[in-house]
């Protein structure tokens, strides 16, 4: 039983918190909060140990009625690895007192990639061997790593090139908006997330571009890849079909991110979470050796998945692709629509009872 504690619990470090607590291999030991907000409340509610993040914020907890396990220093204590979700850039400032501890961690996507021994992606990262800590890349950068790992491995990826339409902010910064405006994010081509792909599938061209829109929901990538090989449309369909965190949207369905969210909502998904990648079916499309196609990318929760794989990277010899396998049991990731089968219902498979 791998015991784990949560620096920070926040969009990320909630979820995060969530999907380790249902995995039957490991011990979620508490979560930490700066202040006594409702997010502090909602962590005991759900039966969480809580830790104060900074040591002289322990009694303000007190004072609110939030009674803590303890600091920080005693939750690294009590564990085998932390998963560092503090904002960007805090993480960084965390590093020190991990290391005195002498605690493995997991850092987000908004750190640099040299916080951490390697960056991480479950389904795209290269074998790593003897690390203390690693970096699960950001939502955008897992989310095309996903991709363009299987296109690669049956195609081979000769160059990518992907435009990104960001959210302006999440659900929650309010101060982010609103906004009446589409703004390259960075001005600059190409942008940060082909390198930081390159992290992960170093031998893998491609050049990336970012805006951003006044839109909280999902990120939507417009993605061209030229292949090696030619394929058929049919069959990179059904290659993607394959890869279980991808979600092929069947054709004429769902066509607009908000039809996306109340989806997963309705099938029972927690906040309304897509840990998938989100492919429209009938965008993919082959011209010669280029494909073309149109995903989303749920930036809330895409990532929530690879960080447990990333606890089992660091602290078992579980393989990749049993942990995989049991992260996507233990959470219920990959989604195959009734209606993906040329629009006609597919038929159900009766539970085992």
């Amino acid at each position: 039983m791998t015991r784990v504690g949560v620096n920070g619990y926040g969009t990320i470090g909630k979820r995060v918190a969530d999907a380790v607590a249902a995995q039957p291999d490991m011990e979620l030991v508490g979560v930490t909060k700066t202040s006594p907000d409702y997010g502090a409340e909602a962590a005991l509610r759900r039966g969480y140990d809580l830790y104060a993040a900074l040591d002289d914020r322990a009694a303000a907890f007190e004072d609110a009625g939030l009674g803590v396990a303890g600091t920080l220093g005693d939750l690294l204590d009590a564990v085998d690895v932390v998963v560092d979700c503090a904002p960007s850039g805090v993480g960084e400032r965390n590093r020190p007192t991990y290391e005195a501890h002498d605690t493995p961690a997991i850092y987000q996507g908004g750190e640099d990639a040299a916080i951490a021994d390697a960056s991480f992606n479950a389904r795209a990262s290269a074998e790593i061997r003897d690390a203390d800590s690693l970096r699960v890349v950001s939502c955008n950068t897992t989310g095309l790593s996903r991709l363009l790992a299987p296109l690669d491995e049956a195609y081979g990826v000769e160059k990518a090139r992907v435009t990104l339409v960001r959210r302006g902010g999440d659900p929650s910064e309010t101060d982010r908006g609103p906004i009446n405006d589409v703004v390259p994010d960075p001005a600059t081509v190409p942008s940060h997330h082909g390198p930081d792909v390159n992290e992960i599938l170093p031998d893998v061209s491609v050049d990336t571009a970012a805006l951003k829109a006044p839109v909280t929901g999902m990120h939507t990538h417009s993605v061209n890849v030229t292949l090696e090989r030619e394929p058929t449309t049919a069959e990179v369909r059904e290659l993607l079909r394959g890869e279980t965190r991808l979600f092929l949207i069947p054709e004429a369905r769902h066509r607009r991110r908000r039809d996306l969210k109340d989806y997963a909502s309705d099938l029972g998904r927690a906040r309304g979470d897509f840990w998938e990648n989100c492919v429209w079916e009938e965008s993919i499309s082959v011209e010669g050796r280029d494909l073309y196609l149109f995903q989303n990318v749920h930036q809330e929760a895409d990532v929530v998945p690879e960080n447990v794989d990333a606890i089992r990277e660091l602290t078992t010899d579980v393989s990749r692709e049993e942990s995989m396998a049991r992260t996507n049991e233990a959470l219920g990731v990959g989604l195959d629509s009734l209606l993906s089968d040329g629009g006609s219902p597919r038929d159900q498979v009766a539970a085992d009872d």
